[in-house]
Protein backbone atom coordinates (compact mmCIF):
# COMPACT_ATOMS: atom_id res chain seq x y z
CA UNK A 1 0.00 0.00 0.00
CA UNK A 2 1.34 3.51 -0.91
CA UNK A 3 2.79 4.71 2.25
CA UNK A 4 1.65 8.27 2.05
CA UNK A 5 -1.83 7.15 1.98
CA UNK A 6 -1.29 4.98 5.02
CA UNK A 7 0.19 7.73 7.23
CA UNK A 8 -3.16 9.12 9.16
CA UNK A 9 -3.91 11.88 11.77
CA UNK A 10 -4.71 10.23 15.27
CA UNK A 11 -8.35 10.39 15.44
CA UNK A 12 -10.11 11.87 18.47
CA UNK A 13 -11.73 8.59 20.29
CA UNK A 14 -7.57 7.11 20.32
CA UNK A 15 -6.54 10.50 22.47
CA UNK A 16 -5.29 10.08 25.73
CA UNK A 17 -7.08 12.46 27.74
CA UNK A 18 -4.44 13.30 30.40
CA UNK A 19 -1.95 14.15 28.11
CA UNK A 20 -4.42 16.27 26.45
CA UNK A 21 -5.03 17.89 30.09
CA UNK A 22 -0.80 18.21 30.78
CA UNK A 23 -0.83 20.14 27.70
CA UNK A 24 -3.61 22.58 28.44
CA UNK A 25 -1.92 22.85 32.25
CA UNK A 26 1.72 23.55 30.35
CA UNK A 27 0.08 26.20 27.92
CA UNK A 28 -1.23 27.96 30.99
CA UNK A 29 2.46 28.09 32.95
CA UNK A 30 3.40 29.38 29.99
CA UNK A 31 0.99 32.01 29.67
CA UNK A 32 1.44 33.43 32.86
CA UNK A 33 5.00 33.31 32.71
CA UNK A 34 5.35 35.28 29.00
CA UNK A 35 2.90 37.52 29.93
CA UNK A 36 4.57 39.37 32.32
CA UNK A 37 7.61 39.62 29.55
CA UNK A 38 5.03 40.55 27.22
CA UNK A 39 3.96 43.61 29.62
CA UNK A 40 7.62 44.40 30.55
CA UNK A 41 10.36 42.93 28.73
CA UNK A 42 13.45 41.95 29.59
CA UNK A 43 15.48 45.18 29.58
CA UNK A 44 13.09 47.10 32.22
CA UNK A 45 11.40 44.12 34.09
CA UNK A 46 13.53 44.25 37.19
CA UNK A 47 12.97 48.56 37.94
CA UNK A 48 8.99 48.29 36.75
CA UNK A 49 8.02 45.47 39.42
CA UNK A 50 10.92 46.85 41.75
CA UNK A 51 8.13 49.64 42.22
CA UNK A 52 5.16 47.83 43.66
CA UNK A 53 5.79 46.90 47.31
CA UNK A 54 2.45 46.17 48.35
CA UNK A 55 1.74 43.01 49.69
CA UNK A 56 -0.43 41.10 47.21
CA UNK A 57 2.01 42.53 44.44
CA UNK A 58 5.07 41.12 46.26
CA UNK A 59 3.34 37.84 46.91
CA UNK A 60 2.23 37.40 43.29
CA UNK A 61 6.11 38.29 42.30
CA UNK A 62 7.23 35.50 45.16
CA UNK A 63 4.34 33.27 43.48
CA UNK A 64 5.58 33.53 39.86
CA UNK A 65 9.15 33.06 41.05
CA UNK A 66 8.52 30.15 43.23
CA UNK A 67 6.31 28.35 41.29
CA UNK A 68 6.21 29.31 37.44
CA UNK A 69 9.33 30.41 36.58
CA UNK A 70 11.40 27.45 34.43
CA UNK A 71 8.93 25.38 35.54
CA UNK A 72 6.69 24.83 32.37
CA UNK A 73 8.85 24.91 29.57
CA UNK A 74 10.58 22.01 30.92
CA UNK A 75 6.84 20.50 31.01
CA UNK A 76 5.74 21.44 27.36
CA UNK A 77 9.19 19.85 25.50
CA UNK A 78 8.59 16.61 27.55
CA UNK A 79 5.19 16.51 25.93
CA UNK A 80 6.40 17.07 22.37
CA UNK A 81 9.15 14.53 22.41
CA UNK A 82 6.63 12.25 23.89
CA UNK A 83 4.09 12.84 21.25
CA UNK A 84 6.90 12.49 18.46
CA UNK A 85 7.34 8.90 20.27
CA UNK A 86 4.23 8.10 20.75
CA UNK A 87 3.71 9.39 16.44
CA UNK A 88 6.12 7.03 15.66
CA UNK A 89 5.14 4.03 17.38
CA UNK A 90 1.81 3.87 15.76
CA UNK A 91 3.40 4.55 12.51
CA UNK A 92 6.06 2.05 13.03
CA UNK A 93 3.04 -0.99 13.96
CA UNK A 94 1.63 0.40 10.34
CA UNK A 95 3.82 0.55 7.91
CA UNK A 96 7.05 1.48 9.21
CA UNK A 97 8.66 5.08 10.28
CA UNK A 98 8.66 7.70 7.75
CA UNK A 99 11.27 10.13 8.51
CA UNK A 100 10.30 12.58 6.06
CA UNK A 101 7.06 12.61 7.62
CA UNK A 102 8.61 14.35 10.41
CA UNK A 103 10.98 16.01 8.42
CA UNK A 104 7.91 17.97 6.51
CA UNK A 105 6.41 18.54 10.28
CA UNK A 106 9.14 20.06 11.90
CA UNK A 107 9.61 21.84 9.17
CA UNK A 108 5.67 23.74 9.10
CA UNK A 109 6.04 24.18 12.83
CA UNK A 110 9.32 26.36 12.23
CA UNK A 111 7.70 28.08 9.87
CA UNK A 112 4.89 28.96 11.94
CA UNK A 113 7.56 29.94 14.27
CA UNK A 114 9.44 32.51 12.11
CA UNK A 115 5.34 33.91 11.29
CA UNK A 116 4.76 34.44 15.06
CA UNK A 117 8.29 36.03 15.82
CA UNK A 118 7.92 38.14 12.69
CA UNK A 119 3.88 39.47 13.29
CA UNK A 120 3.50 38.98 17.42
CA UNK A 121 6.17 37.84 19.58
CA UNK A 122 10.01 37.60 19.75
CA UNK A 123 9.58 35.36 22.56
CA UNK A 124 8.44 32.25 20.39
CA UNK A 125 9.78 28.54 21.07
CA UNK A 126 8.36 26.90 18.02
CA UNK A 127 10.93 27.19 15.93
CA UNK A 128 13.63 26.10 18.59
CA UNK A 129 11.05 23.07 18.82
CA UNK A 130 10.70 22.34 15.11
CA UNK A 131 14.75 22.48 15.23
CA UNK A 132 15.08 20.20 18.00
CA UNK A 133 12.70 17.95 16.85
CA UNK A 134 15.11 17.65 13.72
CA UNK A 135 17.94 16.34 15.72
CA UNK A 136 16.01 13.84 17.94
CA UNK A 137 14.11 12.52 14.57
CA UNK A 138 16.92 10.08 13.93
CA UNK A 139 17.38 9.14 17.37
CA UNK A 140 13.53 7.99 17.69
CA UNK A 141 14.81 4.39 16.62
CA UNK A 142 17.23 3.92 19.25
CA UNK A 143 17.12 2.16 22.33
CA UNK A 144 15.09 3.65 25.54
CA UNK A 145 18.52 3.46 27.75
CA UNK A 146 20.44 5.05 25.30
CA UNK A 147 17.49 7.67 25.11
CA UNK A 148 17.53 8.24 28.91
CA UNK A 149 21.13 8.40 29.01
CA UNK A 150 21.26 11.11 26.84
CA UNK A 151 18.81 12.83 28.33
CA UNK A 152 20.54 12.84 31.52
CA UNK A 153 23.60 14.15 29.99
CA UNK A 154 22.52 16.98 28.04
CA UNK A 155 20.41 18.08 31.27
CA UNK A 156 23.68 17.90 33.48
CA UNK A 157 26.20 18.87 31.47
CA UNK A 158 27.61 22.21 33.37
CA UNK A 159 29.66 23.83 30.64
CA UNK A 160 26.82 25.57 27.81
CA UNK A 161 27.33 29.13 29.16
CA UNK A 162 31.31 29.11 27.61
CA UNK A 163 30.89 26.95 24.70
CA UNK A 164 28.01 29.17 23.86
CA UNK A 165 30.00 32.32 24.48
CA UNK A 166 33.13 30.79 22.19
CA UNK A 167 30.60 29.89 20.18
CA UNK A 168 29.34 33.74 19.78
CA UNK A 169 32.28 35.17 19.41
CA UNK A 170 33.15 33.46 16.23
CA UNK A 171 29.88 34.69 14.36
CA UNK A 172 29.81 38.14 12.41
CA UNK A 173 27.40 40.43 14.57
CA UNK A 174 27.43 41.10 18.36
CA UNK A 175 24.42 39.75 20.32
CA UNK A 176 24.90 42.53 23.05
CA UNK A 177 24.64 45.40 20.24
CA UNK A 178 21.63 44.38 18.90
CA UNK A 179 19.59 46.44 21.12
CA UNK A 180 22.36 49.07 21.72
CA UNK A 181 20.43 51.88 20.54
CA UNK A 182 17.32 50.74 23.01
CA UNK A 183 16.80 51.89 26.62
CA UNK A 184 13.77 51.22 28.37
CA UNK A 185 12.18 54.65 27.12
CA UNK A 186 13.08 53.42 23.41
CA UNK A 187 11.27 50.45 24.03
CA UNK A 188 8.13 51.50 25.81
CA UNK A 189 7.63 54.38 22.58
CA UNK A 190 7.84 51.73 20.37
CA UNK A 191 5.26 49.46 21.85
CA UNK A 192 2.87 52.15 22.82
CA UNK A 193 3.02 54.30 19.83
CA UNK A 194 5.36 52.83 17.48
CA UNK A 195 4.01 51.60 13.72
CA UNK A 196 3.82 47.91 12.89
CA UNK A 197 6.99 47.69 11.31
CA UNK A 198 8.50 49.57 14.02
CA UNK A 199 7.33 46.56 16.31
CA UNK A 200 8.66 44.06 13.41
CA UNK A 201 12.37 45.51 14.09
CA UNK A 202 12.05 45.46 17.39
CA UNK A 203 11.05 41.55 17.96
CA UNK A 204 13.99 40.99 15.59
CA UNK A 205 16.87 42.67 17.68
CA UNK A 206 15.42 41.52 20.85
CA UNK A 207 15.31 38.08 19.32
CA UNK A 208 19.18 38.45 18.41
CA UNK A 209 19.90 39.83 21.64
CA UNK A 210 18.45 36.71 23.57
CA UNK A 211 20.34 34.24 21.38
CA UNK A 212 22.73 33.61 24.37
CA UNK A 213 20.09 32.70 26.48
CA UNK A 214 18.03 30.61 23.46
CA UNK A 215 21.04 28.44 22.51
CA UNK A 216 22.50 28.09 25.90
CA UNK A 217 19.98 27.69 28.17
CA UNK A 218 16.64 26.87 26.41
CA UNK A 219 17.98 24.45 23.54
CA UNK A 220 19.71 22.20 25.68
CA UNK A 221 16.69 22.07 28.42
CA UNK A 222 14.59 21.18 25.23
CA UNK A 223 16.80 18.75 23.66
CA UNK A 224 16.99 17.14 26.82
CA UNK A 225 13.42 17.17 27.63
CA UNK A 226 12.77 16.11 24.21
CA UNK A 227 14.58 12.63 24.85
CA UNK A 228 13.38 12.09 27.85
CA UNK A 229 9.75 12.33 26.50
CA UNK A 230 10.53 9.82 23.83
CA UNK A 231 12.20 7.83 26.60
CA UNK A 232 8.26 7.89 27.89
CA UNK A 233 6.95 7.18 24.57
CA UNK A 234 9.25 4.41 23.88
CA UNK A 235 8.17 3.12 27.46
CA UNK A 236 4.53 2.81 26.28
CA UNK A 237 3.98 4.76 29.99
CA UNK A 238 0.90 6.54 28.15
CA UNK A 239 -0.51 2.58 28.11
CA UNK A 240 -0.06 2.04 31.88
CA UNK A 241 0.17 5.56 33.57
CA UNK A 242 -2.11 4.95 36.62
CA UNK A 243 1.00 2.22 37.58
CA UNK A 244 3.56 4.26 36.29
CA UNK A 245 2.83 7.34 38.29
CA UNK A 246 2.33 4.84 41.91
CA UNK A 247 5.72 3.22 40.91
CA UNK A 248 7.51 6.50 40.95
CA UNK A 249 5.61 8.71 43.53
CA UNK A 250 8.84 8.37 46.10
CA UNK A 251 11.39 9.18 44.06
CA UNK A 252 9.38 12.18 42.61
CA UNK A 253 8.42 13.08 46.12
CA UNK A 254 12.10 12.73 47.78
CA UNK A 255 13.93 14.75 44.59
CA UNK A 256 10.53 17.51 44.69
CA UNK A 257 11.43 17.84 48.73
CA UNK A 258 15.14 18.28 48.19
CA UNK A 259 15.14 20.52 44.97
CA UNK A 260 11.96 22.78 46.84
CA UNK A 261 15.03 22.78 49.82
CA UNK A 262 17.52 24.10 47.51
CA UNK A 263 15.35 26.88 45.82
CA UNK A 264 14.90 28.39 49.09
CA UNK A 265 18.05 28.53 50.06
CA UNK A 266 18.88 29.80 46.48
CA UNK A 267 16.84 32.28 47.07
CA UNK A 268 16.53 33.45 50.39
CA UNK A 269 19.75 32.62 52.11
CA UNK A 270 22.80 32.03 49.93
CA UNK A 271 22.13 35.97 48.76
CA UNK A 272 23.18 36.71 51.79
CA UNK A 273 26.92 35.35 51.86
CA UNK A 274 30.10 36.04 49.73
CA UNK A 275 29.84 32.23 48.03
CA UNK A 276 27.21 33.24 46.20
CA UNK A 277 28.89 35.86 45.03
CA UNK A 278 31.60 33.70 43.56
CA UNK A 279 32.47 33.44 39.90
CA UNK A 280 33.70 29.89 39.69
CA UNK A 281 31.13 28.67 41.87
CA UNK A 282 27.90 30.42 40.68
CA UNK A 283 27.31 28.82 37.60
CA UNK A 284 27.07 25.69 39.76
CA UNK A 285 24.66 27.59 41.45
CA UNK A 286 22.39 28.65 38.93
CA UNK A 287 22.79 25.28 37.55
CA UNK A 288 21.33 23.51 40.74
CA UNK A 289 18.67 25.61 40.48
CA UNK A 290 17.99 25.15 37.05
CA UNK A 291 17.58 21.52 37.91
CA UNK A 292 15.32 22.16 40.82
CA UNK A 293 13.04 24.14 38.52
CA UNK A 294 12.74 21.49 36.10
CA UNK A 295 12.26 18.63 38.74
CA UNK A 296 9.37 20.81 39.86
CA UNK A 297 8.16 20.69 36.55
CA UNK A 298 8.29 17.02 36.49
CA UNK A 299 6.76 16.91 39.84
CA UNK A 300 3.32 18.80 38.52
CA UNK A 301 3.19 16.27 36.02
CA UNK A 302 3.23 13.69 38.69
CA UNK A 303 0.57 15.23 40.60
CA UNK A 304 -1.90 16.32 38.07
CA UNK A 305 -1.37 12.63 36.78
CA UNK A 306 -1.97 11.42 40.58
CA UNK A 307 -5.12 13.63 40.90
CA UNK A 308 -6.56 12.84 37.45
CA UNK A 309 -7.28 8.79 38.45
CA UNK A 310 -9.46 10.06 41.78
CA UNK A 311 -12.97 11.46 40.87
CA UNK A 312 -13.05 15.27 42.15
CA UNK A 313 -9.61 15.57 40.45
CA UNK A 314 -10.72 14.97 37.32
CA UNK A 315 -13.84 17.02 37.46
CA UNK A 316 -11.37 19.72 38.05
CA UNK A 317 -8.50 19.01 35.84
CA UNK A 318 -11.07 18.09 32.69
CA UNK A 319 -11.54 21.48 31.32
CA UNK A 320 -7.63 21.38 30.55
CA UNK A 321 -7.91 18.89 28.15
CA UNK A 322 -9.66 21.27 25.76
CA UNK A 323 -7.39 23.44 25.67
CA UNK A 324 -4.43 20.75 25.41
CA UNK A 325 -6.23 19.75 22.39
CA UNK A 326 -5.67 23.15 20.56
CA UNK A 327 -2.35 23.65 22.05
CA UNK A 328 -0.93 25.48 19.07
CA UNK A 329 -4.02 27.69 18.72
CA UNK A 330 -3.57 28.84 21.69
CA UNK A 331 -0.16 29.50 22.44
CA UNK A 332 -0.51 31.81 19.14
CA UNK A 333 -3.86 33.02 20.07
CA UNK A 334 -2.16 34.44 23.53
CA UNK A 335 0.70 36.61 21.56
CA UNK A 336 -1.70 37.87 19.77
CA UNK A 337 -3.81 38.90 22.84
CA UNK A 338 -1.09 40.27 24.08
CA UNK A 339 -0.61 42.72 21.10
CA UNK A 340 -3.91 43.69 21.59
CA UNK A 341 -3.26 44.48 25.06
CA UNK A 342 0.13 46.17 25.35
CA UNK A 343 0.79 47.39 21.67
CA UNK A 344 0.13 50.78 20.07
CA UNK A 345 -2.55 47.94 18.02
CA UNK A 346 -4.56 48.30 20.70
CA UNK A 347 -4.97 49.28 24.66
CA UNK A 348 -1.84 50.24 25.03
CA UNK A 349 -1.37 48.77 28.54
CA UNK A 350 2.73 47.88 28.02
CA UNK A 351 4.23 49.19 31.46
CA UNK A 352 0.90 49.98 33.09
CA UNK A 353 -0.61 47.10 35.31
CA UNK A 354 0.74 46.02 38.80
CA UNK A 355 2.46 42.37 39.02
CA UNK A 356 -1.07 41.11 40.62
CA UNK A 357 -3.30 42.88 37.96
CA UNK A 358 -1.00 41.16 34.96
CA UNK A 359 -1.63 37.70 36.45
CA UNK A 360 -4.95 38.67 37.18
CA UNK A 361 -5.53 38.85 33.32
CA UNK A 362 -3.45 35.93 32.39
CA UNK A 363 -6.54 33.89 34.88
CA UNK A 364 -9.10 35.59 32.66
CA UNK A 365 -7.47 35.32 29.16
CA UNK A 366 -7.15 31.79 30.16
CA UNK A 367 -10.71 30.75 31.22
CA UNK A 368 -11.80 32.49 28.37
CA UNK A 369 -9.22 30.12 26.06
CA UNK A 370 -11.10 27.22 27.43
CA UNK A 371 -14.81 28.15 27.02
CA UNK A 372 -13.72 28.76 23.66
CA UNK A 373 -11.58 26.00 22.79
CA UNK A 374 -14.71 23.97 24.29
CA UNK A 375 -17.22 25.39 21.73
CA UNK A 376 -14.69 24.86 19.06
CA UNK A 377 -14.24 21.50 19.55
CA UNK A 378 -18.04 20.40 19.66
CA UNK A 379 -17.95 21.75 15.81
CA UNK A 380 -14.38 20.96 14.36
CA UNK A 381 -12.27 18.34 14.87
CA UNK A 382 -9.01 20.18 15.65
CA UNK A 383 -8.12 23.72 16.23
CA UNK A 384 -7.49 25.47 13.44
CA UNK A 385 -3.93 26.09 13.38
CA UNK A 386 -3.86 22.30 13.98
CA UNK A 387 -5.68 21.97 11.53
CA UNK A 388 -3.35 23.54 8.79
CA UNK A 389 -0.50 22.35 10.74
CA UNK A 390 -1.73 18.85 9.54
CA UNK A 391 -3.11 19.27 6.27
CA UNK A 392 0.54 20.44 5.61
CA UNK A 393 2.29 17.95 6.92
CA UNK A 394 -0.14 14.72 5.33
CA UNK A 395 -0.15 16.96 1.99
CA UNK A 396 -4.48 16.62 2.22
CA UNK A 397 -6.85 18.64 2.61
CA UNK A 398 -8.73 17.27 5.80
CA UNK A 399 -12.06 17.69 6.66
CA UNK A 400 -12.04 20.52 9.67
CA UNK A 401 -15.54 19.99 10.75
CA UNK A 402 -17.31 17.15 12.22
CA UNK A 403 -19.87 15.10 10.10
Amino acid sequence: MNQKNTIRPTQKTRRIELLDVYRGFAVFGIFVVNIVVMHSTYLNQDVYNAQWTTSIDLWTQRILQLLFYTKFFPIFSLLFGWGMSMQALKMKARQGISFSFFVRRMGYLWLFGILHIALLWSGDVLHLYAVMGLLVTPLITQRRALLLGMSIFFLLFPFYEPLISFVMEQVPFSTEEALASYDAEAVRQVIQHGSFTDGMELRFREYVANLPMLLGFLAPMAFSMFLLGMYLGKKNVHNTLFSFLYKIKNPILLFTILSNAYRLVFLFVLPDYELYRDPDLRPYFIKLMVLSDVFMGIFYLWLIGWLWFRRMGRSILSPLRHVGRMALTNYLLQSFIGVILFTSLGFRLYETLRPFETFLIAIVIFVFQIGFSKIWLQYFRWGPLEWMWRCTTYRKLLPLKKS
